[in-house]
């Protein structure tokens, strides 16, 4: 039973029918505790059979671990989009309902090896030279979503210093709850730096330089050490009232 119905098809074939380069979308896979893996799995291959240019790889994250290990997948399912190379772009849980757009974007971006972003922000991530890790808590009902997906992407693939995870809130709750996220979008850098709901591309890389300073660093994560606390202390009153198997 296909995934994508016949107008969806059509639309994406559309969108791909220009991908000037190859684009590889790399799927990884485990056969316990994964509820939307043979899902994820038959979308991305639903997708790559709508362009010449596209070709999927599926691993298994216990057993190929060594590909899970270079790509720093440590949760699946997941997605990778590459190029030539590795841009750092990372889907963890299935990228459906608003984030199936995110997904076609991602490929129509690697695609034509380049990031979209404005001159200025160019030239602003230029100066990281530091090593970044952007995770953007989504659910697929949420239209606001894409939205901070993409421009996390975008700064992947415009900064070699940059990864950026879509992280499927309802699939990964452990995470979604160690790092507070009670609506979404949130976006969380370098575990310190918080961003609630979609914002403009020149917010989003104003928070982004912050971690070219080290005294905005500190300041952002005394913030969240504060914020880790109250939420700790939270969950302690919470699993104290009768959570006994927890």
């Amino acid at each position: 039973m296909a995934l994508l119905d016949a107008h969806t098809r059509e639309e994406v074939r559309r969108l791909l029918m220009d991908l000037k380069n190859p684009v590889r979308l790399l799927v990884f896979i485990q056969h316990i505790d994964c509820v939307y893996c043979r899902e994820t799995r038959q979308l991305i291959e639903e997708v790559a059979s709508l362009s010449d240019q596209i070709t999927v790889e599926v691993y298994n994250r216990i057993t190929d671990r060594e590909v899970a290990e270079r790509y720093g997948i440590d949760k699946a399912p997941a997605v990778v989009i590459e190029g030539d190379q590795d841009y750092g772009i990372r889907y963890f849980g299935i990228p459906s309902g608003y984030e199936f757009g995110s997904l076609i974007e991602d490929i129509r971006m690697v695609g034509a090896r380049d990031s979209g972003l404005s001159p200025s922000s160019r030239k602003r991530l230029a100066q990281i030279q530091t090593p970044v890790h952007i995770q953007v808590f989504v659910t697929p009902t949420c239209p606001y979503c894409p939205r901070m997906v993409r421009l996390a992407h975008q700064a992947a693939m415009e900064s070699p210093w940059i990864r950026a995870d879509m992280v499927e809130a309802m699939e990964f709750p452990e995470l979604a709850d160690y790092y507070g996220v009670y609506g979404v979008p949130r976006t969380v850098i370098n575990e310190v730096i918080h961003i609630e709901g979609a914002v403009p591309e020149g917010y989003f890389i104003n928070e982004l330089m912050k971690v070219t300073d080290p005294e905005a660093m500190a300041r952002a994560r005394a913030a969240w050490e504060h914020t880790r606390h109250a939420l700790a202390g939270a969950h302690a009153h919470h699993h104290h009232h009768g959570d006994e198997e927890e």
